[in-house]
């Protein structure tokens, strides 16, 4: 890794080094908080967790090959060099920080209420066209992850596009920070951790925080159809690049034709030219996906062909409105999150199922003081659709199944209080050929049931 020889990083972090002197100017190979991951070369940084204590793994990393450890802890006779340090969550963001720096790479920062990842993955998939692009994996996406996914950078890598999520004021001015980004994006200002940031004008405040550590030259692009962001008219003295579907923006889409679960087709206006593509996820809201990555490809220099050729190659990721096909039914894994927004989107989408369709839903997390509403909200707005049959699992999901009922009371809704019950009776339930949309919070845990639905 450049620049990050052992002593270097102690001086980074604030940190002090013991061990031999001979080793003190040798670079890691990597960096790893995973006692699993440790190979032969790296940096292992060792986090005091809730149920789990990383210093307790540093003997086990000594004899993978690790070159040196990161630690809160004085070492009794350790096997390698160590690094000590008063924090390591603090020293985490300093040496991301300082490793971003050292690569002449540009950086595309995406935040948002809803759909970071989707959008993240369009635009990932766009700029590969014409770069070496390393992307945020999983939910590596907070004040650990950020600095994780940094660390994964290596001097081949040309563009990093990483998605960027908070819960609280300040924590996007620091991942902001580690960051220093060249690109912002944000997709939406929604509801979602309203338990902090109280309502959509205190999350545009927080998500706007990722313009603390935008590059002077540095490029915005924002969706012009949310009422919040459609308000920033510059920032920093940077005229944002807006993009919408609802209104004729710099960048819009229009001809769009529903292709049901197998995607959209649309039209894309951009620089006075045009390219019609067909995105193969299904859902509108892929449609303003496409638009953000045509709006960072211009900015970072491809042309229209490439953006076209890159939202067509757009694959889908586990757990994000993953389409699985199996001989008994076709499941929507929607799995990995929930909010009032994405949940709507996701049951709209659901109508282009072919045959029965089935929403499995549960609990949505985060969502403050007014969470019984909200859950509300998504009932009575489900309540209207064409969708056969609702299957509500948890206690806030509740709400859920009230709000259709008072709506239309025709609508097919059953109830559970667990995952576990819903299992046990879905086998008399379901039918061959149903369409399923699996959706919750993370917390739910329903990754279970896509589990079960694939047997």
């Amino acid at each position: 890794m450049k620049n990050m020889s052992l002593i270097r990083m102690a001086d980074v972090c604030g940190g002090v080094y013991y061990g031999e002197e001979s080793k003190k100017n040798i670079e890691v190979s990597s960096i790893t908080t995973d006692s699993r991951k440790a190979e032969e070369g790296c940096l292992f940084i060792a986090i005091k967790g809730e149920r789990v204590d990383g210093h307790s793994f540093i003997p086990a990393v000594f004899e993978k090959g690790a070159l040196c450890v990161l630690s809160e802890q004085k070492l009794e006779n350790p096997q390698g060099p160590y690094i000590l340090v008063e924090s390591s969550l603090t020293a985490i963001k300093k040496l991301a920080r300082y490793y971003r720096k050292q690569l002449d790479i540009k950086v595309v920062g995406i935040t948002g209420s809803v759909g970071k990842t989707s959008t993240k993955e369009m635009i990932a998939s766009v700029l590969s066209e014409k770069y070496k692009v390393l992307k945020t994996l999983g939910n590596f996406n907070n004040e650990l992850g950020l600095p994780l996914t940094i660390f994964r950078l290596r001097e081949d890598d040309e563009i990093a596009v990483l998605e960027m999520g908070i819960s609280d004021f300040g924590e996007m001015h620091r991942l902001s920070e580690i960051a220093c980004p060249d690109v912002c994006v944000i997709t939406n200002i929604g509801q979602c951790h309203l338990e902090y940031l109280h309502d959509r004008d205190g999350i545009l405040k927080a998500k706007s925080e990722i313009f603390d550590f935008l590059a002077k030259d540095g490029t915005i692009v924002l969706n012009g159809d949310d009422d919040k962001l459609a308000g920033l008219t510059q920032v920093k003295g940077i005229v944002p690049h807006f993009f919408g579907i609802e209104t004729k923006r710099e960048l819009y889409a229009d001809e769009l034709e529903n292709l049901g679960l197998k995607g959209i087709r649309c039209r894309i206006h951009a620089k006075d030219e045009s390219f019609q593509a067909v995105i193969p996820i299904p859902g509108y809201h892929m449609v303003q996906n496409a638009l953000a990555a045509t709006g960072v490809g211009l900015s970072l220099g491809l042309t229209l062909k490439e953006i076209h050729d890159g939202i067509e190659k757009l694959e889908a990721i586990s757990g994000r409105f993953h389409l699985i096909e199996t001989e008994r039914y076709t499941i929507i894994d929607d799995c990995y999150n929930a909010n009032p927004v994405s949940m709507k989107a996701s049951l709209t989408a659901l109508q282009d199922g072919l045959f029965r369709k089935v929403a499995i839903l549960g609990d949505m997390g985060e969502l403050g003081a007014d969470e019984k509403e909200l859950h509300h909200g998504v009932g009575t707005y489900a309540a209207d659709l064409n969708i056969d049959l609702f299957l509500c699992v948890g206690t806030l999901c509740k709400n859920i199944a009230e709000g259709i009922r008072e709506k239309n009371p025709d609508k097919k809704v059953q109830e559970f209080d667990s995952v576990e019950e819903l299992l046990f009776a879905l086998s008399q339930i379901l039918k061959e050929k149903d369409t399923i949309l699996v959706k919750a919070s993370h917390f739910m845990k329903f990754d279970q049931i896509v589990d079960e639905l694939k047997k």
